[in-house]
Order: C-alpha cells, then sequence, then structure tokens
C-alpha cells in the first residue's frame, strides 16, 4: 500500500493503524517516489531476527572455509585498506 507523505502529515501516525488493517506495509511516497517503508513493529522484529540468523549462518560459513584470521594487526590492515578503497 503507499501513501503520500502529506497525508502522514496531516494525518499522523494514526493514519498507520488504518492503513495497516489492510496491508502489512505501507510505502510512503514523496514527490512522487516511493522513499520510505512503514511496517509493524513485530514484523519488524522477525525481519531484524532473519537477519542477523543469516549473518551468523554467514560468518560460521566463512569459519568453516577458513576465512578468517586471529591476526589483529593484519585485520586491522585489511579493514583500514578497504575503507581507502
Amino acid at each position: 500500500m503507499v501513501v503520500m507523505a502529506n497525508e502522514v502529515k496531516t494525518k499522523g501516525v494514526s493514519l498507520f493503524d488504518k492503513l495497516f488493517e489492510k496491508a502489512e506495509e505501507v510505502i510512503i511516497n514523496v514527490r512522487g517516489k516511493n522513499k520510505y517503508v512503514v511496517i509493524d513493529i513485530e514484523r519488524y522484529k522477525e525481519l531484524r531476527a532473519m537477519e542477523l540468523d543469516k549473518a551468523y549462518d554467514n560468518a560460521m560459513a566463512d569459519i568453516a572455509a577458513g576465512r578468517y584470521t586471529t591476526d589483529l594487526e593484519a585485520h586491522f590492515k585489511e579493514i583500514e585498506n578497504a575503507l581507502h578503497d
């Protein structure tokens, strides 16, 4: 569901309660472009948990494949080089 930013400004956050009865997410359109997505906090928690689970799985895969280092100096140098690229 898409709502215009001006409607959010005039009706306030109470608008979302009504919109969430019809949809799980609300896209806010600003000057003709979809710019923000508003979701219920419980849905946010679910998505965040999935994101963290994926990050954990990726880290475990890196460890299993030997893509890690215990050399802090080398790790910091790698980070510093990445920041300058």
